[in-house]
Parts: structure tokens; C-alpha cells; sequence
């Protein structure tokens, strides 16, 4: 394909990313950040429900916020 295909994004197979850049990083510091109050840690439902309270995104579900923190490497601890 020469040089122009090497340098060119190819389509990748399976659905779009739910999250772009500075959403998972909102995601991230999100998680990080102190849980709410009467909260000793953040739940991934409660991560999702503030994601879109903040109008970070219009909808997440809670299993998505899990696996983006997984694949980042997040350590909530």
C-alpha cells in the first residue's frame, strides 16, 4: 500500500469508543477525587450518575465506566 496507506488510520472493527479523550481523563479524575459525602468510596453507578450530572456525557451506564477504568489501569486505592 506504499507509504500514504502506512501513515493513514485504517477502520478498526467493533463500536465507536463511548468516551473521548477528555472524558475518560474527566472519568479518571472523577475517580480519584474524595467520594461523596456519607460515601467511604465512589461505586461505579455513583461514578456514572455524576459523569452526567456534571454534562460530561449525556448517558453512561455503570459497566462502562468500569471498563474504561480497568483499561486505563486506575487504582482507586
Amino acid at each position: 500500500g506504499g507509504l500514504q496507506r502506512a501513515l493513514t488510520e485504517r477502520p478498526r472493527p467493533g463500536r465507536e469508543r463511548r468516551l473521548d479523550g477528555r472524558q475518560e481523563a474527566h472519568l479518571v479524575a472523577l475517580a480519584c477525587s474524595q467520594p461523596p459525602d456519607g460515601r467511604k468510596d465512589w461505586t461505579m453507578q455513583l461514578l456514572a450518575d455524576r459523569l452526567m450530572t456534571l454534562g460530561v456525557v449525556a448517558t453512561i451506564s455503570d459497566e462502562t465506566v468500569r471498563r474504561v477504568l480497568k483499561k486505563g489501569g486506575s487504582n482507586r486505592g
